[in-house]
């Protein structure tokens, strides 16, 4: 795992997008494997000026998201559908036919076994992940099998109460369960790279690194991973 401890967050962004910006350059089709939340905000800014002032193109490039909640309108403001547009897709020239983000009504179960389907097509050239404070990576919580694919999740309170703060504007309660890629499907990517920042992410990057590969910390898996970058401020790095 190589390890790159930033100052602050922007820095953090930077670096992650060289790394994101080295994967799109090198090849015109490649397949980015995408998460929402705050951590990867940065990085998709940093990608929208860079195709806006260097014309990088993704027309030709094909994204998988992590995860979606269950049980929202596609449309919700709050959707992961709606947070991928909002922060990148609307502001690049990606097709919009190469943009798959799982389907969070219906049959679930069925969903969950497309989108791996979808997926076998493909291998991931690099999968972006956060990590949780609980050390869930999508939304694969403690206690997830490191053989699962996608599939459907109850969130832990902890998840719930970190997420809060995007659903209380609309006096709203954070869905009880997602869809997310299982810690097999993630495991399957080429590259994977990690971005951490704030003190309050420190224990979960220290047990992801130095901790035992164990499912209560799901991140820790990513030990067995031939190819990981963690890029961290030194909040998240202040426990290694």
């Amino acid at each position: 795992m190589k390890i790159i401890i930033t100052e602050n967050y922007d820095e953090l962004s930077q670096k992650a997008f060289e790394v994101m910006k080295d994967v799109v350059t090198s090849n015109e089709n490649a397949v980015l494997g995408l998460a929402t939340g705050s951590s990867p905000l940065g990085l998709y800014a940093n990608m929208i000026s860079d195709h806006k002032e260097n014309k990088t193109s993704y027309k030709n490039v094909t994204t998988f998201n992590l995860d979606e909640y269950v049980g929202l309108d596609k449309n919700h403001s709050e959707t992961y559908y709606t947070f991928m547009h909002k922060n990148l897709f609307d502001s690049l020239d990606i097709t919009e036919s190469n943009v798959h983000i799982p389907l969070g009504n219906g049959d679930l179960e069925s969903n969950c076994a497309d989108y791996e389907k979808q997926m076998a097509d493909y291998q991931l050239d690099v999968q972006l992940l956060g990590i949780g404070s609980n050390g869930h990576i999508g939304f694969n919580e403690p206690g997830t099998s490191f053989d699962s694919l996608t599939h459907v999740v109850e969130l832990k309170e902890s998840t719930r109460l970190d997420n809060a703060r995007f659903f209380e504007p609309l006096n709203e309660q954070v869905p009880t369960h997602a869809c997310t890629m299982g810690i097999k499907t993630i495991m399957n990517s080429k590259k994977v790279l990690v971005v951490a920042s704030g003190a309050n992410k420190a224990d979960a990057v220290y047990a992801m690194v130095k901790g035992e590969v164990s499912e209560d910390c799901p991140a820790s898996v990513l030990q067995n991973h031939s190819d990981v970058i963690l890029i961290c401020d030194k909040a998240a790095a202040s426990k290694l």
